[in-house]
């Protein structure tokens, strides 16, 4: 999937069916010239449905689409007969997907599982005919209900990918690399600052035809949380994947900092991100010699508790395999 082809966020207007009229009919056949109201209750208006496809990795089709508007409900006639309910509408989107009222930016939905469907906007009830209104009193009411209206909304569609690992880090640590190296997934790579712009996906092949799917998330910069740089644009992708890779360049002085700094800006965002499993990768190691490598592991062991490590190389392919490895074993735990 190309960076242009993927669509995380998107607002799109919502509009239910009227509901019918119903009938102000009166039994009129023949030898029965003054027979009693038979006017039938109009129908529902049609329903704005939300429906979850996993076939569906992106909301890159709303692009051509920004308005669904379901069907009217047809209108009661005589014998009792109701009209015709309205034909509902039904949107699909990824699993992942957050809905939300654009207007007050409260959830309305969010879609966790395949094939859930979920009622966004109700449609209009159907009016009832006359002949609910006739009584010992009132034996011939030429009077009926008109149709409930429809309503209107305007939702926001945001996607959080559904991924087993994320990977985390700062901007040019080689994130992209990795996910291409270890998967068939092709990121944009730069040699600069922010050359992921939106996330990538792709499937990291294990041994015994298992597999796993690996999310690239955007780089981390500190005071993400509060909206710099990328900011909350790709931190709620973070918060569906299953286990958290900490990618962290072997070229950084100061390695522990460095993670410090990225587990606050997730903590800041949302805390509950914290309980997630972590693993630290130490890439480019392959510029490194192993008196540097060993300072390094002495400073992660004194100042992070209970965390995995490893070394890689994604250019060389150094330790990738180990990697696998760990992240395997972490999520199957």
């Amino acid at each position: 999937m190309t960076e242009g082809n993927f669509v995380d966020y998107v607002k799109v207007n919502i509009y239910s069916g009227n509901g019918g009229k119903g009938s102000a009919h009166f039994r009129r056949e023949k030898y029965i010239t003054k027979g009693g109201p038979d006017g039938g209750n109009g129908g529902r208006g049609g329903h704005v449905i939300v429906v979850t496809d996993k076939s569906l990795w992106t909301l890159h089709h709303f692009k051509y689409q920004r308005h669904f508007k379901s069907e009217h409900g047809g209108d009661g006639s005589g014998s009792r007969s109701s009209g015709a309910d309205g034909k509902d509408v039904y949107i699909r989107v990824p699993v992942g997907t957050v809905i939300k009222n654009s207007e007050t930016n409260k959830i309305i939905h969010e879609t966790t599982e395949d094939t859930e469907e979920k009622i966004i906007l109700e449609g209009g009830m159907g009016g009832l005919g006359n002949w609910n209104f006739k009584s010992s009193t009132n034996q011939a009411p030429r009077y009926s209900q008109p149709g409930i209206k429809g309503k209107e909304l305007q939702i926001t569609l945001e996607l959080k990918i559904l991924a087993d690992v994320g990977l985390v880090g700062f901007p040019n640590v080689g994130k992209s690399t990795l996910l291409k190296t270890i998967t068939s997934a092709k990121p944009k790579i730069g040699d600069y600052e922010f050359t992921t712009l939106k996330p990538n996906l792709g499937i990291v092949e294990y041994r015994d035809f298992k597999s796993f799917v690996m999310a690239d998330i955007p780089g981390i910069i500190e005071g993400a949380s509060k909206g710099k740089g990328l900011g909350h644009h790709f931190l709620r992708h973070i918060e569906r994947n299953s286990v958290l890779l900490f990618l962290i360049s072997s070229q950084s002085e100061k390695i522990v900092d460095q993670y410090n700094i990225l587990l606050n800006e997730l903590k800041q965002y949302n805390p509950e991100l914290l309980d997630k499993q972590r693993i630290i990768a130490i890439s480019k190691s392959d510029l490194i010699d192993k008196k540097r490598k060993d300072k390094i592991s002495d400073e992660i062991h004194k100042n992070i508790e209970n965390i995995s490590f490893n070394f890689i190389s994604s250019v060389s392919n150094f330790g990738l395999k180990e990697l696998k490895d760990s992240l395997w074993k972490v999520l199957n735990d």
